[in-house]
């Protein structure tokens, strides 16, 4: 018979003239031909008579697989009466002999997904596997595929299923039971637990099912090399633990075998109870728990007390934490027993003694127990820390020494950072109440101690009371205030100086008046008396700091950025070097300030407000003064107090929303171009601000004013992209101009990085291309030739940079004029070190913080069509240039991500090597800093080169610089991680020659030193 699209699927004897098993495509013939309608699967069926029915069951068995391939490719469009008629069929075939069972089961797995399947026939089906088929006396493919059948059918017939009843769970119990192969187990356990959670008749078999998983725990399996299903270990702990914690009608059986594996020797067991008991926790409640909680308490305290893995105490102390937890989970009524009462009550009773051991060698893991139980619930830590903080007290009280103290007030400082998981009670009874002026006293002791740690975890136990609000009283608030005063003012530790701080800041939002009564006005009469008379830069410094850390509140930072502004304009008694570092100190001040404010608009537009026009206006008047000699003048006209104030001004504008940064840029782009002074405070100026002018203004050179578009650079460049800068294109061209024609380094710079920063951030467009096109014409004339061919390169990087970021295609022009430079004498070096500049992350007006324009992978982008260019020039360049070139090369590879770089590292590190002989420095210690992690990250690329680089970072060892014999120490201990067989015969050499370092004169030297040599001393060695 022609069937199935015309082939001919005729299966007589064996002799016939065309078996199906001798054709490749019939059964997806035949299946075509279903699908299609020109045949139905009777026919199939029909025409494979002979065979299904054959005395021969090989030959059977070959029929039936043809007809189950058939199955498998056309069973979605199947009618119901083939369907039940094929059901029928293939369950009488389930008693036929065991070769002919898989592919039976193959034809079910195709039937067990038809819609058509009428109702009864998926119960039929599963009752005649359960009955007449051994499931785990078949292959594991096969065993699979009864797995599936049932997957399917509690997929789509789960009511069928179960009417079933009981009887349903007790099948899969036979048809599960003594399954090995994880490919299948991962499947068994997903039914079961699907048993369990879609409510599934039990009956009497819970235990059985049980038993048929539970045999699995602890999982014990290590995947084999290479394996092609990629199942792990875990997979395998997740799915059995699903399965074990889906019910709490398996807590009688589960916890016993918890507490059996929990007491083994064996770390894995260990882990995988405690992770599970604490999965068990979720769905039990006391009633579960109640007949087991002495003896988990048990094996979880000897976990936690005699364990030499954190790994297990930290699983012992959450399973702890679970378990009281789930216990004050519970409703109680006035018949019910407190379950977690007595429960809590035993873990004090045997963890609070070791409190009070003389030599408090059980505290911690006594503290850490009660913690966990404490932690589960605010009914638990009132239970507990009503026992303990009386107890804490008085052991602090008994022990005289310093450390002993610290611990204890270490414990106290565990419980109250437990307490800020919940919310504030108004309980006049808790604990902390009850015991608050113990507390505060034990506390404000440790305070005056002389030993700087005992101080430093006392205060931050003061912070946390202090953060518990309705605690402290005003007079407790107030002393509290006085002592963070007292060490910040006059603590010689910076450490305890720091921490005191950083706990006012914490505090102040909660108490802003008494902080601005107590601390701010002692700061400020500390800022004071310092101009007065010659005290140290380091108390005016760490008064600047508290100013700064305490402005974490609106009121108060309406108050400290005031006195921190009239101090900028005070110059201290001294050199100018102290007026300079005065100015630098309140500008970080500033800057923090504007940093703890941005996510409050509000206040941060307060801050811009009363900062950058301050700032501004200081500046201009000192570049306008009439006497160019005031002190003042000269110290805020210094680089490093602009750099200072550049920062502030950033900071202050960069998190502007845009219609308020609209509203100020407004303003001061027209000073900078048309000298409109009226927004700057006072506006009592000399002369005219023009620094864009060339020449002089009559009394000044305009170079002085020119020095202050580093901080129009701050302010325009730190705005969002969506805001407009009025009069842009005046401006740009201003700033193209100034770059190229300025002597002074700083101002040319910054008119370069203004210039980049806007042109980041500028439309696409006409307007672009034509700018551009200007900066072209002077790039290529300032290069060229003329004496300020290093401002035209300044230029060159930045605008490089810009266009690079945005994937604009220009760029690609300028980093061919770059790799020019590469090969000039005069600008090379400088040139090569400029690529880092272009891979760099920029810190400030072409980084994400400025809302630059930054695409992704630009640096691979760059990497692949500069790379080859460099490699090239370097080849064809002379002698004396070819150093630039290795610096260009190590700088792009040093910034470049791993990934990428190690798939091109076989064609580069030949150079690499080369430049680590390269006498600049600089290509030196950026050459070591990129092979270092390549050195662990491909090590048999690395490998073939090992005798070069031994040699080459011996070498270096040696080296003048102390941050190059640093690097190349590094180096040789990454070296020491290759495979022991290449590196082992260069074990003494490297030994021997190690040991010079170790007398070197600088202390982190002889760190890495011993660090490195140590390493390979251990080379070869059993166990490593």
């Amino acid at each position: 018979m022609m069937a199935a699209g015309g082939a001919d699927v005729d299966a007589g004897a064996p002799g016939s003239r065309l078996q199906p098993w001798e054709r490749e495509s019939a059964a997806q013939e035949a299946a075509e031909g279903v699908k299609a309608g020109t045949c139905t699967i009777l026919d199939v069926v029909e025409t494979l008579g002979s065979s299904l029915e054959n005395g021969d069951s090989r030959i059977r068995a070959r029929g039936l697989q043809m007809l189950s391939e058939v199955l498998l490719q056309c069973y979605s469009v199947l009618q119901e009466k083939e369907v039940t008629h094929l059901v029928l069929f293939s369950e009488n075939r389930l008693k036929d002999h065991h070769t002919v069972i898989p592919f039976v089961l193959q034809g079910l797995k195709a039937l067990s997904m038809c819609a058509a399947l009428a109702p009864g026939l998926a119960v039929s089906v599963l009752k005649a596997i359960f009955q007449e088929v051994h499931v785990q006396s078949l292959l594991q493919l096969d065993r699979h595929t009864v797995y599936s059948i049932i997957t399917n059918f509690m997929s789509s017939r789960e009511t069928e299923l179960k009417s079933l009843g009981a009887d349903f769970t007790f099948g899969f119990i036979q048809v599960m039971d003594g399954e090995k192969d994880p490919r299948n187990l991962l499947v068994a356990f997903q039914i079961v637990r699907d048993i369990i959670v879609k409510g599934y008749a039990l009956g009497p078999f819970a235990e059985e099912l049980f038993e048929v998983t539970s045999c699995y725990f602890p999982i014990d399996f290590t995947p084999p090399p290479n394996d092609p299903h990629g199942i792990q270990r875990e997979d395998l702990i997740t799915s059995l633990r699903a399965v074990l914690t889906s019910t709490p009608a398996f807590a009688e059986f589960l916890l016993p075998l918890l507490i059996e594996k929990m007491d083994s020797d064996i770390q894995s067991a260990k882990l995988d109870s405690l992770q599970t008991l604490n999965a068990c926790c979720m769905i039990y409640g006391q009633k579960e728990l109640k007949d087991f909680l002495p003896s988990l308490w048990s094996s979880l305290r000897r976990e936690v007390f005699q364990t030499a893995s954190e790994r297990v105490e930290t699983e012992g102390l959450s399973a702890l934490r679970a378990l009281s937890t789930c216990l004050s989970r519970s409703v109680l009524s006035s018949d019910d027993e407190d379950i977690l009462e007595s429960f809590l009550r035993g873990i004090l009773q045997d963890c609070r003694h070791h409190l009070c051991e003389p030599d408090m060698k059980l505290v911690w893991p006594s503290a850490k127990l009660l913690q966990a139980a404490a932690g589960a619930s605010l009914r638990a830590y009132y239970r507990i820390t009503s026992s303990v903080f009386p107890l804490l007290v008085e052991q602090y009280n008994k022990h005289l020494q310093s450390s002993q103290r610290r611990t204890i007030l270490e414990v106290l400082l565990g419980f109250l950072e437990l307490r800020q998981k919940w919310d504030p009670e108004e309980e006049d009874k808790s604990p902390l109440l009850c015991s608050k002026g113990a507390l505060c006293s034990m506390v404000f002791s440790a305070l005056v101690e002389p030993n700087v740690q005992l101080q430093l975890v006392g205060i931050r136990v003061l912070t946390f009371l202090g953060l518990l609000q309705g605690l402290l009283d005003h007079l407790d608030v107030a002393r509290l205030v006085d002592s963070l005063a007292q060490f910040i003012l006059h603590e010689e530790d910076s450490q305890t100086s720091l921490a005191a701080m950083e706990a006012a800041g914490t505090l102040t939002p909660f108490y802003p008046e008494i902080f601005s009564r107590c601390l701010v006005r002692k700061l400020s009469e500390g800022l004071h008396s310092e101009l007065q008379e010659e005290s140290s830069q380091f108390q005016h410094d760490r008064c600047l700091q508290a100013l700064a850390a305490v402005s974490t509140h609106p009121s108060i930072m309406k108050e400290t950025v005031p006195i921190l502004l009239q101090h900028l304009q005070k110059v201290p008694k001294g050199s100018m070097q102290a007026g300079i570092h005065s100015v630098v100190s309140v500008c970080q001040s500033l800057q923090q300030v504007a940093l703890q404010c941005k996510k409050n608009a509000q206040n941060y537009w307060y801050f811009h407000q009363a900062v950058v026009p301050c700032l501004m206006g200081l500046a201009v008047q000192a570049a306008m003064q009439e006497n160019t000699h005031t002190v003042l003048s000269q110290v805020l006209l210094k680089e490093d107090s602009l750099s200072a104030m550049v920062l502030v001004i950033s900071a202050a504008c960069m998190y502007l929303s845009p219609e308020l940064a609209a509203q100020s840029v407004s303003k001061v782009v027209p000073l900078f171009l048309d000298g409109e002074l009226s927004f700057l405070p006072g506006n009592s100026f000399p002369s005219t601000f023009q620094p864009f002018q060339v020449g002089w203004d009559g009394q000044h050179p305009v170079a002085t004013q020119k020095k202050l578009v580093a901080l129009l650079t701050a302010f325009v460049c730190a705005l969002p992209r969506n805001v407009p800068i009025p009069q842009q294109d005046r401006l740009l061209r201003e700033l193209l101009a100034l770059s190229c024609s300025c002597d002074c380094p700083f101002t040319a710079t910054a008119a370069a990085k203004c210039f980049a920063g806007l042109v980041n951030k500028h439309p696409a467009g006409p307007q672009l291309d034509e700018l551009l096109g200007a900066a072209m014409n002077k790039l290529e004339e300032g290069l060229n030739e003329g004496p300020r061919r290093s401002q035209a390169l300044t230029l060159l990087l930045w605008v490089s940079k810009a266009l690079l970021l945005r994937y604009h295609p220009l760029a690609s022009r300028l980093t061919d004029k770059l790799l020019v430079l590469l090969g000039d004498t005069v600008l090379g070096p400088a040139a090569g070190d400029g690529f880092a500049l272009l891979m760099a992350d920029s810190p400030d007006v072409l980084g994400k913080s400025c809302h630059a324009d930054v695409r992704l992978m630009f640096r691979q982008r760059f990497f692949t069509e500069c790379v080859p260019q460099l490699v090239q020039g370097f080849h064809t360049a002379s002698p004396g240039v070819k150093a630039n070139y290795l610096k260009g090369l190590s700088h792009i590879l040093n910034h470049l991500p791993k990934p990428v770089l190690v798939t091109e590292l076989p064609t580069l590190l030949p150079l690499l090597l080369e430049a680590l002989s390269c006498l600049d420095r600089v290509v030196q210690l950026s050459t070591l800093h990129c092979l270092q992690p390549l050195l662990l990250d491909a090590p048999l690329v690395v490998s073939l080169h090992v005798d070069t680089l031994v040699g080459k970072f011996l070498g270096l060892t040696e080296s003048p610089a102390m941050a190059i014999r640093i690097a190349a120490l590094q180096c040789l201990h990454a070296l020491a991680s290759l495979p022991t067989p290449v590196v082992i015969p260069y074990k003494p050499r490297v030994i021997r020659a190690l040991a010079k370092p170790l007398d070197d004169k600088k202390r982190l030297v002889r760190k890495e030193a011993v660090t490195a040599r140590g390493e390979w001393f251990l080379l070869g060695t059993p166990g490593r």
